[in-house]
């Protein structure tokens, strides 16, 4: 199994910046991604962004391209999703995901997932 819990997440005003951190532990990523979704109240969740865990491919919801980042350190277990530049429509909890099939993006094809850490962005 594999366990993830996220953090970084708070209020920040438009224009601003937050960096989330997704800690993961229990069997190994290798083969892995690790992507990042969002849900907004009332709304689907979405995919944001994804990293395959050995070879470093990125994958980006082009609403989030060019103002988004997300990187991982292996000995560190854990995916960074670096956010600037926001926008209140970025306003959601965030969540982690783990997929051993590849960095898509589809929510169907990840298979553990974080609690979510929420992210207020105010105009």
């Amino acid at each position: 199994q594999v366990q993830l819990v996220e953090s970084g997440g708070g209020l920040v005003q438009a224009g601003g910046s937050l960096r989330l951190s997704c800690a993961a532990s229990g069997r190994t990523l290798n083969g892995y991604a690790v992507g990042w979704f969002r849900q907004a109240p009332g709304k689907e969740r979405e995919f944001v962004a994804a990293v395959s865990w050995s070879g470093g491919t990125t994958n980006y919801a082009d609403s989030v391209k060019g103002r988004f980042t997300i990187s991982r350190v292996n000995a560190k277990r854990t995916v960074y999703l670096q956010m600037n530049s926001l926008k209140p429509e970025d306003t959601a909890v965030y969540y982690c995901a783990a997929s051993k099939y590849g960095s898509g993006t589809a929510g169907d094809e990840y298979n553990y997932w974080g609690q979510g850490t929420q992210v207020t962005v105010s105009s």
